[in-house]
């Protein structure tokens, strides 16, 4: 071999390694840029997807104030209001309200942090306005308004009606009368009724009676709602809520009545199935019986529990929790979206049929308040084990909200489109 040629192959053969090296050093960084773009824009689709997935859990174009026309109330974030102003939040004490339930007064049961009585629920666009209990008892003057459904619902209506009370003249009856699952509240002064209807399934079930309700095996009649309904028929706004009580994984169906030698039980699994089978149940109900020129009508969205906290990594609930979650955009585990469509297509059904239900979706405002649960602050039907009370985390209840608090907001939203009706 010629020496001269072989120097210079083995130049030529390095300046080719080389230029592979740099060439594939460009690649590599080219690649990787790109898939890092690519990366990235997945990561920003898929925040945008979850805040359009969000968005369109919120209904838009919502009567909000007069000045600012139509507004989303359900898109927003929570401002704590500074509790010496008087025209901050909350608009009642809990002491002072003659209709406050022991399963909603945590300060009455020792809870000592009150900062979640002061969060205010602030709309991007607009403001909530300013709740007035005398003109919503004048708004309903003559008229007949019953909150239908679980325990959360009687959570809502409790604080209405501490939100009014400061509305009635001292003189006036501050009572609630029961008659069977009825329970009535009168403003005498207005002629103006203001019920809770406990009906927890809306359909019938085992579990009806108001007080006496905690069964292990909770049987439904899916398709029989008339026995509760009759009660509604009168009514001139009518506020439903569902969700709770469907949680339970399986459930007994009942076809025939309670009690007869030709029942037939049948244990089903499909709780999904039953929720959108009850629903219609519900909405047929609806479509025959309801006077579309005087009553309205409003169904509350999911109240979101809190039995993880905001850190799924950890096994933490609501107790000891003192302040709201307060990355927007946020969606609870315990938020079910699949019974929010079953919902909301319920009720679009029932508008193509010429019935407009107001669905009112506190899901997620409701969603950051992790804070605001009465957790171990409140009167338990059963008092807690002593196994229980050495940890407390596991009898908090993380389900139900504290008054003055959250079903506050609800009702201020509930208030704007009331007085906005015509």
């Amino acid at each position: 071999m010629n020496l001269g040629t072989w120097k210079i192959g083995f130049n030529f053969h390095y300046a080719a390694v080389g230029f592979f090296l740099i060439a594939l050093v460009s690649a590599a960084l080219y690649l990787t840029s790109e898939n890092g773009g690519i990366l990235q824009a997945r990561d920003s689709q898929q925040t945008a997807r979850k805040e359009e997935e969000i968005r369109l859990y919120n209904e838009e174009g919502i009567p909000g104030t007069d000045s600012v026309g139509w507004c989303n109330l359900f898109s927003g974030r929570w401002v704590y209001d500074n509790p010496s102003s008087s025209s901050s939040y909350p608009l009642y004490n809990e002491a002072n309200c003659s209709f406050m339930l022991d399963e909603f007064a945590c300060e009455k049961y020792g809870r000592k942090d009150f900062k979640y009585q002061n969060w205010r629920w602030q709309p991007h666009d607009c403001d909530l306005p300013r709740f007035n209990g005398t003109a919503l008892l004048e708004k309903i003057r003559g008229k007949k308004l019953v909150f239908v459904g679980d325990s959360l619902n009687r959570n809502q209506w409790t604080s209405l009606l501490c939100l009014i009370e400061s509305s009635i003249r001292q003189s006036s009856p501050k009572l609630v009368n029961r008659d069977g699952n009825m329970f009535i509240f009168q403003a005498t002064d207005y002629n103006a009724t203001i019920g809770f209807y406990w009906s927890p399934f809306l359909v019938e079930s085992n579990s009806d009676d108001p007080y006496r309700h905690h069964v292990k095996d909770r049987i439904i009649r899916i398709t029989a709602i008339e026995k509760h309904a009759k009660h509604w028929t009168d009514a001139d706004i009518l506020i439903f809520n569902s969700f709770m009580w469907w949680l339970e994984p399986t459930m007994t169906v009942l076809w025939g009545s309670f009690g007869s030698p030709d029942a037939i039980y049948k244990r089903v699994e499909m709780r999904l199935r039953l929720y959108e089978m009850a629903l219609s149940t519900w909405a047929e109900w609806l479509e025959i019986n309801i006077n579309r020129t005087k009553t309205k009508l409003f169904f509350m969205s999911i109240s979101p529990y809190h039995y993880h906290g905001e850190s799924w990594d950890e096994p933490q609930n609501c107790y000891n929790e003192t302040e709201p979650i307060t990355k927007e955009s946020y969606w609870g585990i315990a938020t079910d979206r699949d019974m929010m469509r079953i919902v909301k297509s319920t009720i679009q059904k029932l508008e193509t049929r010429g019935l407009r239900i107001e669905y009112l979706n506190v899901t997620n405002l409701s969603d950051y308040r992790k804070d605001a649960h009465p957790s171990i602050y409140r009167k338990f039907h059963q008092p807690p084990s002593q196994e229980q009370l050495a940890d407390p985390k596991s009898y908090s209840d993380c389900v139900h909200w504290c008054l003055p608090g959250v079903p506050d907001t609800w009702n201020y939203i509930l208030y704007s489109y009331i007085i906005n009706s015509t």
